[in-house]
C-alpha cells in the first residue's frame, strides 16, 4: 500500500466509527444515558455521541494548544496577553477556543504542505519549507488579524473620544450624575467608547464603584488619553466644576489628534517624493552610463 493512503484510510475508518455510532442496533447505550430520563428536574439532552465525542476530544487538546500557542506567540514577538485582546476587542471566542481555532487550522496547513512537497517533490530544503512554513504562515495571519483588530480598536477610541468626552461634560453640567451620564452615552451611542461603556455600566450594575469599573476599562483599553480622562473622573466627588475639567481634557485629546493627523500627513508628503526622486535618477543614471561605456571602449581600443 502507498504510505500516503494510509492518512486517508484511518480517516475513512474513523469517520465509518462514528457512523455507526449513530445508529441504534450497533452502538450499546451506557449506564449513565439510560437512566438520565429518570433524573430529577426532567432528562437532560446528553447530545450526540459525535458531540461527546469531539467535546472529549477538545478538553484534551486545550490545554496543550493554549500552552503551545503563547509559547510560539512570544517567541515571535507577542508582548501582549491573548485574552487582553480578545476582551478588548469583545470576542466572543475565550482564548482556549482561540488557539483551538489556530492549531486546527495549522494542522490544516500541515496537511496542504506535507500534500504539495508529496506531489512536487521539489528539493529538501523546499520540502522542509512547505511542511514548517505553511502552518507557521497560517498561525501568524490568525494573531496578526487579532493584533490588528486590537490597534484598530484602539485607535477608534482615540478618535471617539473628545467627541465622547465633551458629550459627558454636557450631561454632567446639567445635573447627571457620573453613572446616569455613563448609561445615557451607552444607550445613544453605537460606536466603539459605546460598546465598551456598556461593560462599564454592567460592571458598576454589579456592584462595582464607578472608579473602579473606569478603571478596568482603562486598564484593558491601554489608550493614554483615557488614562488622563479617567483620572479626571476619579475626582467625581471632589470636584465641583466637573464638567470644567473634562471640557478642558477633551481640548487637550482633539489637540493631540490633531497633531498626530498633522505628523501622518507630512509623512505620507515625503512618501510621495520617493518614487519621483527614483524615476528622475534612473534615467539621469541611463543618460551617464552610456557615454562611460562608451569612454571605457575608446581607452580599451586605443
Amino acid at each position: 500500500m502507498n504510505r500516503f493512503a494510509i492518512l486517508p484510510v484511518l480517516l475513512v475508518a474513523y469517520g465509518s466509527w462514528l457512523l455507526l455510532r449513530e445508529v441504534r442496533w450497533f452502538r450499546r447505550v451506557g449506564l449513565t444515558d439510560r437512566l438520565r430520563p429518570y433524573l430529577a428536574g426532567g432528562p437532560i439532552s446528553p447530545g450526540t455521541p459525535i458531540d461527546r465525542t469531539m467535546a472529549s476530544f477538545t478538553a484534551v487538546l486545550a490545554p496543550s494548544a493554549e500552552a503551545i500557542g503563547d509559547r510560539i506567540a512570544s517567541l515571535l514577538g507577542g508582548t501582549e496577553s491573548l485574552g487582553r485582546q480578545l476582551e478588548r476587542v469583545h470576542s466572543p471566542l475565550s482564548s482556549t477556543a482561540f488557539r483551538l481555532r489556530q492549531l486546527g487550522w495549522a494542522v490544516i496547513g500541515f496537511a496542504l504542505g506535507s500534500l504539495i512537497a508529496a506531489s512536487v517533490r521539489p528539493p529538501v530544503p523546499f520540502t522542509v519549507l512547505f511542511i514548517l512554513g505553511a502552518p507557521t504562515i497560517v498561525f501568524l495571519l490568525l494573531e496578526l488579524e487579532l493584533t490588528h483588530q486590537s490597534n484598530v480598536w484602539r485607535r477608534q477610541i482615540t478618535l471617539e473620544l473628545p467627541v465622547v468626552s465633551e458629550q459627558l461634560a454636557m450631561l454632567l453640567s446639567s445635573g447627571f450624575s457620573l453613572g446616569a451620564g455613563l448609561n445615557r452615552l451607552s444607550n445613544r451611542s453605537t460606536g466603539t467608547i459605546a460598546r465598551d461603556l456598556r461593560r462599564v455600566v454592567n460592571r458598576i450594575q454589579q456592584g462595582l464603584d464607578e472608579t473602579q469599573a473606569l478603571r478596568e476599562w482603562a486598564d484593558l483599553a491601554n489608550v493614554p488619553a483615557l488614562d488622563r480622562l479617567i483620572s479626571v473622573l476619579a475626582m467625581n466627588r471632589a470636584a465641583s466644576d466637573l464638567g470644567r475639567l473634562i471640557t478642558d481634557e477633551a481640548r487637550v485629546c482633539r489637540a493631540d489628534v490633531h497633531r498626530e493627523l498633522i505628523e501622518r500627513i507630512e509623512r505620507r508628503g515625503q512618501q510621495v517624493w520617493i518614487p519621483v526622486t527614483v524615476a528622475t535618477l534612473v534615467p539621469g543614471v541611463l543618460f551617464l552610463a552610456v557615454p562611460f561605456a562608451q569612454a571605457l571602449q575608446i581607452f580599451a581600443s586605443g
